[in-house]
């Protein structure tokens, strides 16, 4: 069996519609919440597992019938204020690495100012002009390697995510990472020293810099999001009396769990924003080391806030080894259903007994010593393998995304600016999200639900990659514009810094803040997704996936770096919106049957199983709740 074989299978075992709980997924969602009742019973009695424990978040009201779920509001519970200290973490994570990123470009590309023969450290003196700089390597050396910052730090999740997941949980992991990236900053500071940088040497601290810093954003990624999620605890829809007009509706934690990653998403702009404008502006008057200095103070905020918190958060431990166990159930699931024929191979891989087959109820006493969980995670392995195969299209879209961190911040220096840095430009984006998210949750999505409209999460992101394709429009047209019009025709960014095309910059706004509100429905969609779809004791592995597609998507950019120069950039511009768009046409028609399912997959029965081995017992797990 060739690797490429296997893969496909493995493919088709990700996209393939199991017929969870049989048929779960193409019941009516009155036999779904009768399976629901029913599993949950089986699995409580089930042989040596401990049953659940219920929450007090899921106590309040009761549960719903199928014709409460047709006809009562659904409404949203109320978000913790734990989540919202949680979320400040993430704002002062977010301010260090965006801050230094949009930094990158001009550290990289542009040479040391110089003065009558002597090279000058940025704002040390009032003659000097131009743009900030340092090592004077070029656009095509800052463009790879921004793209291998980007896909180094959504690399290093997938260790994050084995580290919480199997061994120290996502608390202690999260301390790690901020170890990490403090000590990339310091790095950073190091390599921009004024004595440094005229010495040469500036290179060696830079690039260590990065890539310790882009550990400590991976691990800390992969972690955050699912623990700020976590702290919401209602797990199923309930009906509740509304306290204001005595009215009954449906407490729906799928709205929350929306609702949570909008503001989450928020304070990760908003650091981004504060970050981005702070520090570009330290860079241009004092220098590169100051600039890089302000997100390593502001990160040692991090651990006290989260220290002080301790007691006050909801912490899952570590459960052992459940990825090689699910690698295991995908690999029995798989064994005996490959064919020479590839037609029937597929035919099998997409059957309802695919994930039948494997459930320890099936096996009875055949099931191997390996398989010490439930039907009900059986279940939720095929769920979240599911996601996953949802988010293998999502690399197309970071294309879009990715243009604002590298081409877009050149193409800003080739444009009249009147005195405006030309990295300040990019804050447009969060700015458009800071404005945009307070709008989608108070008017949009509230108006979409009154109206009987099912803005799901499936066409939600498609919607997503149609507004990031316009956005690569609106990047290519400015940029055919200033080559039309600039001094230097198709080749502006080899101009002096006083020669610039007469299109103002903020024309840029248009592709910022389209790839800004598609975010909204992409970005914080998939990882709402990711939380959501995952076995609870898998949840940092597989938004570890999502961000996975990221460091994919800047791989797949490299394809890029001999478009990201003049003459081509239009062309740049033009293949990725192309990309963009055809990526969101094939991602709906590939997911429409998940998106049908939306419903039942969210009322999938929960399992008891939560991982057992000699680091943690499910008696200890039990006991942290209590």
């Amino acid at each position: 069996m060739t690797s490429s074989t296997a893969q496909n299978a493995v493919d088709m075992a990700m996209s393939h519609e199991p017929k969870i709980a049989t048929p779960m997924y193409e019941v009516s969602e009155k036999q779904a919440l009768e399976k629901h009742a029913s599993a949950r019973s089986d699995t409580t009695n089930s042989h040596h597992i401990a049953p659940p424990v219920e929450f007090e978040a899921d106590l309040e009201g009761e549960e719903p019938t199928q014709e409460e779920l047709i006809t009562l509001r659904r409404v949203s519970g109320t978000i913790p204020w734990t989540a919202f200290t949680i979320a400040f973490v993430e704002l002062c994570e977010r301010f260090g690495y965006y801050g230094c990123q949009v930094l990158y470009t001009n550290f990289i590309q542009k040479p040391l100012p110089e003065i009558d023969g002597v090279l000058q450290t940025t704002g040390r003196d009032p003659r000097a002009t131009g743009q900030p700089g340092a090592l004077g390597m070029g656009q095509r050396a800052s463009f790879g390697i921004g793209q291998f910052n980007s896909f180094w730090a959504y690399t290093t999740p997938i260790i994050g995510a084995i580290i919480a997941d199997e061994y120290l949980g996502r608390f202690n992991t999260i301390f790690i990472a901020i170890a990490f990236s403090i000590l990339g900053h310091i790095l950073l500071i190091i390599s921009a020293i004024p004595a440094v940088l005229t010495s040469g040497n500036a290179i060696a601290p830079f690039i260590l810099g990065v890539i310790t810093l882009g550990f400590g954003t991976g691990a800390f990624k992969a972690n955050i999001s699912p623990l700020i999620a976590e702290q919401y605890r209602q797990s199923k829809p309930r009906v509740i009396v509304d306290a204001k007009t005595g009215e009954r509706v449906i407490s729906d934690p799928n709205i929350t769990i929306s609702r949570i990653f909008l503001y989450f998403y928020m304070f990760i702009n908003l650091g981004s924003l504060t970050g981005q404008i702070s520090m570009v502006y330290v860079e241009k008057y004092i220098g590169f080391w100051c600039a890089w200095l302000l997100p390593t103070i502001l990160f040692c905020c991090c651990p006290i806030v989260l220290w002080f918190c301790r007691n006050k958060y909801h912490l899952s431990p570590p459960t052992g080894s459940v990825l090689i166990r699910a690698v295991k159930l995908l690999a029995k699931a798989c064994k005996g259903k490959w064919s020479l024929n590839p037609v029937t191979t597929r035919k099998n891989f997409k059957s309802e007994r695919f994930w039948e087959d494997v459930k320890p109820s099936h096996l009875g006493a055949n099931k191997p010593a390996w398989m010490q969980f439930d039907d009900a995670w059986v279940d939720q392995v095929a769920r979240g393998l599911r996601a996953c195969s949802c988010f293998t299209w999502i690399p197309l879209y970071w294309l879009s995304y990715n243009q604002m961190n590298n081409n877009l911040t050149s193409q800003a220096a080739t444009m009249a600016r009147n005195g405006v840095p030309n990295d300040i430009i990019t804050n447009l984006n969060p700015i458009s999200l800071v404005i945009f998210i307070p709008i989608v949750d108070n008017f949009l999505y509230p108006a979409l639900r009154k109206a009987g409209i099912k803005f799901t999460p499936i066409k939600r992101m498609a919607f997503g990659f149609l507004l990031a394709s316009l956005a690569m429009v609106g990047a290519a047209v400015i940029q055919h514009y200033v080559y039309k019009t600039g001094p230097c025709g198709k080749y502006m960014n080899s101009c002096e810094p006083e020669d610039f095309a007469p299109v103002n910059v903020w024309t840029q706004a248009v592709p910022y803040v389209l790839v800004g509100f598609s975010e909204i429905f992409t970005s914080i969609t998939g990882l709402e997704f990711a939380f959501t779809k995952a076995p609870k004791n898998m949840r940092s592995l597989v938004t570890s996936y999502w961000h996975f597609m990221s460091a994919f998507s800047n791989a797949l950019g490299q394809a890029f770096v001999s478009l990201s120069e003049d003459p081509l950039l239009v062309w740049n511009y033009t293949a990725v919106a192309i990309l963009a768009f055809v990526g969101g046409v094939l991602f709906w028609f590939h997911q429409r049957p998940t998106d049908k399912q939306e419903d039942a997959l969210n009322m999938l029965p929960d399992s008891v199983y939560v991982g057992k081995d000699r680091r943690h017992s499910v008696a200890e797990e039990n006991m942290h709740h209590a």
